[in-house]
């Protein structure tokens, strides 16, 4: 027995609780990908749901990305699935392995997928679907051991071994985790509400659509450099010196640029590096860009605020508005129109990159006065507060969740 598995069937085994092996609770089967070159035959108004492996969402499935039709079920063998089957992924990526899914509908699965109909008299869906989300990892564990390419294989999946107690505690276990999921959904479609509003209103105010009482005038488009005072971009002290990473002195990489207040650091550096390397200490409130990597999505049109003074690595600018520009108008703008920006103004071949002179350049849109620049920006800040909240709210109905499952899915609290 592996000894990952070991916990569940000797001391996590709860009192009246079973262990068996998933290929004795449940049937297996998987399923296929018709030839996408006949696509107009086997997919072309297609009526049948058919679920790939980026459809798994590790909870209910009520629709998929593709379907398939009567033509690819009959040519390919595809076995449609009915309502209750949990779905596993068996690769398709490292995260993906162990993704699950659990069919609300009728559907086909492609082969990245093992599709399991447990024996309800032993194992409900709904609870079986809750143990193996619980433990995914032991799933990326296979998956990574001595095999050329992380997979897992139905034979793994047969032989994973389930706890479970009688259907009517699984029944209970199962409502308990779906009520929590139910905020988790709740929660999910709030922010997603509250960033649509968000994006909205910068289309709005940002670009003088909209006006905020008690202001008019007409707006203007000018180079950044024109409303600056002044730009730079930091250094990396020198590896060889391990002494110049022991200090306190925060250090800002363009990686923790992420729309955000920056109030701690990754690494921190001494005061010796911080002259030796010629840094500059940012005051807090400065606004950073990032200025290199820029062909990256997850780099390009990244911002930040110092929260707590700090220096910077070369990949971020420091950008000191006049006193015409304020720098959390400047932030939302950039929010808002870096990406594009990126886009049309950064250079380089295998990387694309800012330098302080294409920084200079940018253009920026502007109310006739500060006071308006104040003011959008206050409005945008209230909105990004509200998101924070909720995300915040959201991560900690998911550790509430995560220690339900830590509870019940190992029989520590049972339920009456």
């Amino acid at each position: 027995m592996s000894t990952i598995l070991e916990p569940l069937a000797t001391k996590a085994k709860p009192l009246t609780w079973e262990v068996e092996e998933l290929g004795c609770l449940a049937e297996t089967a998987s399923g296929t990908t018709p030839a996408r070159s006949q696509h107009d035959r086997y997919f072309k108004n297609g009526s049948h749901a058919w679920v790939k492996t980026m459809d798994l969402n590790n909870g209910e499935i009520h629709t998929t990305s593709e379907r398939v039709t009567d033509e690819a079920l009959s040519d390919t063998c595809l076995s449609m699935f009915s309502e209750g089957t949990v779905l596993i992924a068996m690769y398709g990526g490292f995260f993906q392995i162990g993704r699950t899914g659990l069919l609300k509908i009728p559907a086909a699965v492609n082969q990245a997928i093992t599709a399991v109909l447990p024996n309800r008299r032993r194992l409900l869906p709904e609870y079986l679907i809750a143990y193996l989300n619980y433990h995914v990892s032991y799933w990326r564990t296979v998956a990574s051991s001595s095999r050329k390419d992380p997979n897992i294989t139905s034979v793994d999946i047969k032989r994973f071994r389930v706890a479970f107690p009688c259907i009517d505690e699984q029944r209970a276990i199962a409502g308990a985790l779906s009520d929590v999921d139910a905020l988790l959904g709740v929660l999910d479609r709030m922010l997603t509400k509250k960033r649509d509003l968000k994006q909205a209103a910068m289309q709005q105010l940002l670009t003088g659509q909209t006006r905020l009482p008690g202001f008019k005038g007409k707006w203007k488009t000018l180079e950044l450099g024109e409303v600056t005072n002044h730009c730079s971009s930091g250094a990396t002290p020198y590896r060889g010196r391990p002494e110049f990473y022991k200090g306190r002195v925060k250090w800002i990489t363009s990686g923790e640029l992420n729309y955000n207040v920056i109030y701690d650091t990754i690494e921190h550096i001494s005061k010796e590096a911080v002259v030796k390397t010629n840094l500059t200490v940012h005051p807090s409130g400065t606004f950073l860009m990032a200025i290199t990597g820029l062909e990256a999505a997850g780099t390009r049109g990244s911002c930040g605020i110092v929260g707590s003074p700090s220096t910077t690595n070369q990949s971020c600018m420091a950008v000191y508005p006049s006193s015409e520009l304020a720098t959390p108008y400047l932030f939302h703008f950039y929010v808002f129109r870096g990406n594009e920006l990126a886009f049309k103004y950064c250079q380089g071949t295998k990387q694309q990159s800012y330098t302080a002179k294409l920084v200079r350049r940018l253009p920026i849109d502007l109310p006739p006065t500060v006071d308006e620049q104040t003011a959008i920006a206050e409005v945008l800040s209230d909105m990004d507060a509200e998101i924070a909240a909720l995300e915040r709210r959201r991560e900690k109905t998911q550790d509430l969740k995560q220690g339900m499952m830590q509870e019940l899915l190992t029989g520590k609290t049972r339920l009456i």
